[in-house]
């Protein structure tokens, strides 16, 4: 695997892991997609409101993946870039026991106070009922969920991306055929949505154990102990990551309260369809980071810095031109889509479409950021990954979300998501070009190969 990754041509190679990343994580989309007009159409746009609200216990369990997942697979690459098995062994066990160690007991957390989470959360007492039933099932079986996440990310880095994209497309094709039978054949409603998604996932989970079996394969369980060095730095490099997805759920949540504020039921609604996409959309771009932190970090340990520079330049054009595309769809499709929710009332309707218009122009600027994190992130830069991360997700998108409504209107709550993005991805352009810091390996590049011939 290790002389494939130095001989390859850094657009082939890059194609090699993205294409398999991308129809993942596409079909992941498409299964997100499906739920959602299942839902809205077999139960009712309340139940799709419901599950909305519940959404953000999935951003917290898959942000703990990726946060000790990524921390992990970067040191995990690292160490087969330096020709060090052991200690990528090592690494890849303390990732998955602590990740178990630590999504277990928050889940036996979140189910002793339930209810506070599902109206911390921006639940009402109309749609409660809908939030307990799914919340309550998503978080027994949690633990699966993250489990399968975090196999997921060492596979990719283990070189065998296509088993990892296999194992996301069987969860994904499984959970629409699940939904349809638990929710129009069997009528069992919200549970049924619940139970659609966590069998798939133990199946997809199955389907991720095969690459054990694989002799070439470099994940094996090492002898259980911790070492507070390899897990400070696991959790440290994989912050970032934690960040995005975190950030995520607090999206989620301030943008249902605000609109809960300011717009009402009707607003809440809007944002469920919106979200709905919007969740389909960012998997894109979590597919692009997926496929560029594999190849970038096992660069960075081999000390290739040439090919590392031509592998964020394929990153960036790609995020930027996935963003223009979503941007069009948005523009030219926006009725279709929402029809497709089964949206009857002209008001929600209008509001979703206004939406749309609006929440889409972050695109333009989306991957360019998530690209940028994620490469910091890869070759351990972990403060200027997270000073990205935090900067359009807290920093500005917070306030926005507030002065916006107050002082603008409450039509415009859905420009905090695109100015926040736009706003970061201006300064991080001034920033690199103004900051040597921000532009590591331009200069010394030539110097540190050099070094490493030596």
């Amino acid at each position: 695997m290790n002389e494939t990754l130095r001989n390859t041509p850094t657009k082939k190679l890059f194609l090699t892991y993205l294409i398999p990343s991308l129809l993942g994580m596409l079909l992941m989309a498409v299964n997100i997609l499906v739920d959602g007009i299942f839902v809205s159409n077999g139960i009712g746009p309340e139940a799709l409101a419901g599950i909305n609200i519940a959404v953000p216990i999935f951003s917290i369990l898959l942000s703990i993946s990726l946060w000790i997942g990524m921390g992990g697979a970067t040191l995990f690459s690292i160490s087969l870039g330096e020709s060090n098995i052991k200690k990528a062994r090592s690494i890849f066990s303390q990732s998955f026991f602590l990740a178990v160690i630590i999504v277990g007991v928050l889940v036996i957390l979140s189910l002793w106070k339930q209810k506070e989470i599902a109206y911390l959360f921006g639940a009402s007492d109309e749609i409660f009922p809908y939030v307990k039933d799914y919340l309550h099932i998503i978080l027994v079986f949690g633990v699966v969920y993250v489990i399968e996440n975090i196999l997921s990310i060492f596979i990719r880095n283990d070189g065998n991306p296509k088993l990892a994209m296999l194992g996301l497309a069987t969860t994904s094709v499984l959970n629409i055929v699940f939904n349809y039978l638990f929710i129009f054949v069997m009528e069992l409603g919200v549970e049924g949505a619940a139970y659609a998604t966590v069998i798939s996932t133990a199946i997809g989970l199955v389907v991720l154990l095969l690459h054990f079996t694989r002799k070439t394969s470099m994940l094996k369980f090492t002898k259980f102990k911790f070492e507070l060095k390899t897990v400070i730095e696991i959790l440290k490099i994989g912050l970032p990551s934690f960040i995005v997805e975190g950030s995520v759920a607090m999206t989620i949540i301030a943008y249902n309260v605000t609109f809960m504020h300011f717009v009402g039921a009707v607003g809440v609604t809007s944002y469920a369809v919106v979200n709905y996409l919007h969740a389909v959309f960012i998997m894109l771009f979590i597919g692009i980071g997926a496929a560029l932190q594999p190849i970038v970090s096992f660069h960075y340990g081999a000390k290739l810095y040439d090919r590392l520079q031509q592998f964020l330049r394929l990153g960036v054009i790609t995020g930027i031109l996935f963003g223009a595309c979503i941007l069009l769809v948005g523009l030219l499709f926006g009725d279709v889509i929402i029809s497709l929710f089964g949206v009857t009332s002209e008001e929600v309707f209008t509001y979703t479409k206004t939406g749309i218009s609006m929440f889409f122009i972050g695109y333009l600027f989306l991957g360019f950021n998530l690209v940028y994190a994620e490469y910091y992130q890869a070759i351990k830069k972990i403060k200027l990954s997270s000073i990205i991360i935090v900067t359009r997700s807290i920093v500005l998108f917070l306030p926005l979300l507030w002065l916006l409504p107050t002082y603008v209107g409450s039509d415009y709550i859905w420009l905090a998501f695109p100015l926040a993005e736009g706003i970061t991805a201006i300064g991080l352009v001034i920033a690199r070009y103004t900051l040597k810091a921000l532009a590591p390996f331009r200069d010394t590049s030539a110097k540190d190969m050099q070094g490493a011939k030596s």
